[in-house]
């Protein structure tokens, strides 16, 4: 484990490679799982407020099942998530023509509809975060789905904290990212 400022970052995070391979998952992680994208209470008050651009990227059938069932809700752990269809897509889960699933939220943001990419938690994967009282602890979730990435990721020797180099720095700031980049030097060096 590394200590970084107020985070414990766990070693695989800078030492494990990691590249998302898009054509081969096909985004898998927008529908497999036991339950929605993690997202927090200030996420979901940012979405409502804008809601009706996200609504545009996004099938009929995901627009109304959101107006019935709303796009977050509570699971059984008291974390809130974002709400999945029946057959386990996320709400906002966008069907593109090649078979590929994108995100409605990310979609208008790149559009310049919203200022806002798409929550945390998907934003930071493969990298996981959880608060605590003193310190947040950032975990490399390894996923079988992901295997491709991992792949991708050693042949372009793409270490997991780079690929998520945008999300860490929208997280914990510029200086931070500055600092673990720093760290993964002087670990490069002493080994």
């Amino acid at each position: 484990m590394i200590i970084h400022e107020n985070t414990l970052i766990s070693d695989e995070v800078l030492k494990e490679f990691f590249a998302c391979n898009i054509q081969a998952c096909k985004g898998a992680c927008c529908i497999e799982g036991d339950k929605g994208a993690p997202v927090t209470k200030e996420e979901v008050v940012e979405i409502e407020q804008i809601m009706e651009p996200i609504l545009e990227e996004l099938s009929d059938e995901h627009v109304q099942f959101i107006k019935e069932n709303g796009f977050y809700e509570e699971d059984d752990d008291g974390e809130l998530v974002t709400t999945c269809l029946n057959d386990g897509k996320c709400c906002f889960v966008v069907e593109q023509p090649n078979g590929i699933l994108g995100c409605g939220i990310e979609n208008a943001y790149y559009k310049n509809k919203i200022d806002f990419v798409k929550p945390i938690s998907c934003h930071l994967y493969p990298v996981r975060i959880k608060d605590y009282d003193s310190y947040t602890a950032l975990n490399y979730h390894q996923w079988y789905l992901c295997s491709d990435a991992c792949t991708k990721g050693q042949s372009e020797q793409i270490k997991v904290y780079e690929f998520v180099e945008s999300a860490l720095r929208r997280k914990f700031g510029d200086e931070w990212f500055e600092g673990l980049k720093a760290i993964d030097a002087q670990l490069e060096g002493g080994s």
